[in-house]
């Protein structure tokens, strides 16, 4: 039973924990375990760019789906894995069919990676909201978003319970949040398995519950981190799935109600959880609404980058950068939104970046970006040339 405990413990820790201890741990590990680069083709249906997803393993599982889902893919998308050594990623992405390359890599690797027509990118961001003393959090949200939360509040229609039971726990595990996992992401769903979900962050947090005229309609599973009074918010979910239990402000309210428990009890911070590096995920523009931070993650992710770049300029590429604008890290390690645009295709500014740990806002030309003699101005050493037409916002 101990030898258990220990193995649940040091899983999750291995996975979530922060520091550096821990993060040392995995740099040594990855170095030891990724004598080769993971290299797998994604071939989506006519008019999609090609992708390649090549380097760190955990990749294949966080960012091809992402990157998969965002191009359009067909359900029954092919793929093909092999490996490649790290230091012929350069030559080998510059030799592929692929219209893109997304390498998955530790800072460490930074020489093996292709310069040309590239961006550095987070390999993930942290979504992380400061609670200081008198924050009206209904300031956050929108004009709507308030209305209706002091209407449901008013009425009555919307309480938040706390719950520590067994079976309350088997019910939001069980009937929430797998669900809503199946729901949302099909095949692809992930999650902490529920031993570790029940000893790790029910048994060391809080599970909390909105009810909407007495009915439970949304979960969250939290995990306290006392050293730095943080709240974590691990584990979420809808009452059996349902789509339509996201309508109606209960989702917004949920986290209001979270952000609120977490100030009246004594944390100063709230992790809202990470997300991929791009202002098209619909997590980083839902969880913005709250006034986070973006920041690099604490734990093992801290230290890897995705190197993303394009192999060939043609249409379905120009389509898919346009439509997805990306975080990046430009030569003074800053967070910075990019926004591709070209003669035809105007910058998506209708998906908004302003948030704090964001530096302004680039908007890159991609008749200069995907020349072939182009340099990569966010890139360390990269240079801006004149022609470019960037506007900082």
């Amino acid at each position: 039973m101990r030898a258990e405990r220990l193995r649940t413990t040091g899983g999750y820790l291995w996975r979530n924990g922060e520091g550096a201890l821990i993060r040392g741990a995995h740099r040594y590990v990855d170095a030891v375990a990724s004598r080769r680069a993971v290299w797998v083709e994604s071939h989506g249906g006519d008019g999609t760019p090609g992708l390649v997803y090549a380097g760190l393993r955990e990749g294949v599982h966080l960012t091809l789906p992402f990157l998969e889902q965002r191009r359009g893919s067909p359900p029954d998308v092919t793929r093909t894995s092999s490996s490649r050594p790290w230091n012929r990623l350069s030559a080998e992405a510059a030799g592929t069919d692929a219209d893109l390359v997304v390498a998955g890599y530790d800072t460490r690797r930074t020489r093996h990676l292709p310069r040309s027509r590239s961006l550095t990118l987070p390999f993930r961001v942290s979504l992380v909201v400061t609670l200081r003393e008198g924050t009206d959090f209904l300031q956050h949200v929108s004009r709507k978003d308030r209305q209706q939360f002091a209407r449901q509040q008013r009425d009555g229609r919307w309480s938040l319970e706390e719950a520590t039971a067994e079976a309350d726990f088997a019910y939001f595990y069980d009937r929430m949040h797998l669900p809503t996992m199946r729901t949302r992401h099909g095949d692809g769903a992930r999650s902490e398995d529920r031993a570790v979900a029940h000893a790790e962050i029910f048994r060391k947090g809080v599970l909390l519950f909105l009810r909407q005229s007495g009915e439970r309609v949304v979960g969250a599973l939290c995990r306290i981190e006392p050293a730095d009074r943080t709240l974590v918010l691990r584990l979420v979910g809808v009452a059996d799935g349902d789509p339509a239990r996201y309508r109606g402000g209960t989702y917004t309210a949920m986290f209001l109600h979270v952000l609120r428990w977490a100030a009246r009890h004594g944390m100063s911070r709230v992790d809202l959880g990470g997300c991929e590096p791009f202002l098209s995920k619909g997590t980083f523009q839902f969880k913005r609404k709250f006034h986070p931070e973006v920041v690099l993650p604490g734990n093992h992710f801290h230290h890897k980058r995705l190197r993303l770049t394009v192999v060939r300029d043609s249409e379905p590429v120009r389509r898919f950068l346009v439509e997805n604008p990306v975080i990046a890290l430009d030569a003074r390690n800053r967070l910075r939104p990019v926004y591709f645009h070209d003669g035809r295709r105007p910058a998506r500014t209708d998906l908004p970046w302003r948030t704090a740990g964001l530096a302004s806002a680039v908007h890159l030309d991609l008749d200069t970006f995907l020349h072939p003699d182009g340099p990569s101005p966010l890139l360390p050493g990269g240079v801006t040339p004149p022609a470019t037409r960037f506007a900082q916002q």
